[in-house]
Order: structure tokens, then C-alpha cells, then sequence
């Protein structure tokens, strides 16, 4: 079930170059991340499933830059679940050109305590199978 987020890069966001400084990029997956796991959970808050994520390791692979302006739209989707831990897969592009691929390897936790969990077959659900997409690991 992918999602698609697109954002306008704004100036402030690049560097003196003027593309999009690296940093960024992950703001923009987890800006895309937050949105799509809030659009698809009950009441718009994931945390009613007695859930959460914590990030553990992330990989960004940068093709080519992305600009002021530029209109980014950044695909989503899962690509991957164990027992406990998944991985959202993101492909960002600016028209047909494809300006970066990042994955995420997340671990389900339980709120306020943080406490590793299962991850939920209601949030494996409401999040969909997964994609076959070539992400970095």
C-alpha cells in the first residue's frame, strides 16, 4: 500500500550551491513517514493501537540533487516486516528523475515505555504488504 508525499524544497533548505543539503532529505522521509502511518490509523493517531516506532538504523543512497523549488514527491511504502522490527522503503523524485532511495529499520515499541514489542497484525494491516523495491540496507 504506498504512499506518496510531495513537498516544494524550499530556498532555506539547500546549500550555497543551491540543491538540497543531504541532511534534509531524511526530515523529508520522516515527515512523509508521519503522515502516511497518521493518514491510515484510527482517529489519526497511531498510539490508539497501543503502538509506536523507534528508528535503529537508516541508509540514504543519493542519485542526483534536488533544487529550490522543486516539487519532491517521496514514495513510501513497507518493505519488509519480521516479528518485531520493518522497514519503510522511500523513493524520492522530481518528475520522472529519481533524486534518492532511503530505507528505515524500525522496531515496534509499546508508548511511554518504549518497550520492544510485536508489531501489531492491526498496524500490519492498516499498513499493508510489503513493496519489492531496491532501498539501501
Amino acid at each position: 500500500m504506498p504512499y506518496q508525499h510531495q513537498l516544494r524544497v524550499r530556498y532555506g533548505e539547500c546549500d550555497q550551491q543551491g540543491v538540497v543539503y543531504f541532511a534534509n532529505y531524511m526530515i523529508y522521509i520522516d515527515e512523509a513517514t508521519e503522515i502516511w502511518v497518521r493518514s491510515v490509523s484510527p482517529k489519526g493517531d497511531y498510539r490508539e493501537l497501543g503502538w509506536e516506532w523507534m528508528i535503529v538504523r537508516s541508509a540514504v543512497e543519493w542519485k542526483r540533487s534536488a533544487r529550490d523549488a522543486d516539487i519532491l514527491k517521496v514514495d513510501t511504502a513497507i518493505v519488509r516486516y519480521g516479528t518485531t522490527s520493518f522497514d519503510f522503503g522511500f523513493i524520492g523524485k522530481v518528475d520522472d528523475r529519481t533524486i534518492f532511495k532511503a530505507r528505515l529499520v524500525c522496531v515496534s515499541v509499546k508508548p511511554i515505555t518504549l518497550e520492544k514489542m510485536t508489531t501489531p497484525d492491526e498496524v500490519k494491516a492498516m499498513l499493508g504488504g510489503t513493496a519489492d523495491w531496491d532501498v539501501p540496507l
